[in-house]
């Protein structure tokens, strides 16, 4: 696989998730038009008010309308460009009177391919339970693990982790538990020939002990049984290395700008309010 191949599917990727999991809350919504996606979910964290770059042939006045319905609703939101890929729009953006939102809202996404399998396996040591989410109770338990481990407002994980998800043949929600307690989260979606890993979160009193990992590598060896040989997520900069160890490798750096500078729910998704890890 070339560069741009691996570029590409960690976008698109991404992208489903994101307007997958926002379908969990009754405000969400995504617009489609002259090559951008709009996702705006009402809820208060921007992953999930963004608008975003989802072809090659997007245009100004598409990214321009992304904005504007941004601001028409009124959800703090910001727009990521891949570095390197979309500096086309930096006229555009600075002509919305979008200023940077900082290195904290940047992200940076990682590819795995081919997959580890070696690494991937060596995780199942972990003295860890991972259970498929199966029921309403099952995602209770996962909203907590999220909220808890990225210190996040309660109502992200009420709007983007719902029973509704449990019905879609391309989405897994994973809660694992040591000594049965639930500790990390981790949710898996399916697009294609990529395995995306996202919401990996643990519990404070639960961290270093390599339960994030652990959930990494089951989300991504899960993928790989149901015929995925490619696997993406987006990293926080104390989170690359433990990716690194599992096979992942940086393959695009986006940049965010909005209106203001971000607020305190604008983070990392790997990194807690504080900054400390909170996945791993």
């Amino acid at each position: 696989m070339n560069a741009p191949d691996a570029v590409a599917l960690e976008h698109e990727s991404w992208i489903a998730y994101l307007t997958g999991v926002v379908s969990c809350t009754s405000r969400a919504l995504v617009d489609r038009r002259g090559g951008v996606v709009t996702i705006l979910s009402g809820l208060p964290f921007d992953w999930f008010n963004q608008v975003l770059i989802e072809r090659a042939d997007a245009s100004s006045a598409g990214l321009l309308r992304g904005v504007a319905l941004a601001r028409e609703r009124g959800d703090p939101f910001v727009v990521r460009l891949r570095e390197g890929i979309e500096d086309r729009f930096l006229p555009t953006v600075a002509r919305a009177g979008l200023v940077s939102a900082g290195e904290e809202a940047s992200a940076t996404g990682m590819v795995a391919f081919p997959i580890d399998r070696e690494a991937i396996a060596r995780q199942s040591a972990i003295d860890l339970e991972i259970r498929n989410v199966t029921d309403a109770a099952g995602i209770d338990a996962h909203r907590d693990v999220v909220t808890a481990g990225f210190g996040s407002h309660p109502a992200v994980a009420e709007g983007t982790a719902c029973p509704d998800l449990l019905g879609r043949p391309d989405c897994v929600v994973y809660v694992g538990y040591a000594d049965g307690v639930p500790v990390v989260s981790g949710l898996g979606w399916r697009s294609g020939r990529t395995i995306g890993v996202f919401s990996i979160a643990t519990i404070a009193p639960a961290r270093r002990r390599g339960f994030g990992a652990a959930m990494t590598a089951r989300v991504v060896a899960d993928g790989i049984a149901d015929g995925c040989d490619v696997a993406s997520l987006q990293a926080s900069v104390l989170g690359r290395p433990i990716y690194e160890r599992l096979g992942f490798r940086i393959v695009v750096r986006y940049a965010a700008y909005a209106d203001s500078p971000p607020g305190p729910e604008t983070f990392a998704p790997n990194v807690d309010a504080a900054g400390r890890l909170a996945a791993l």
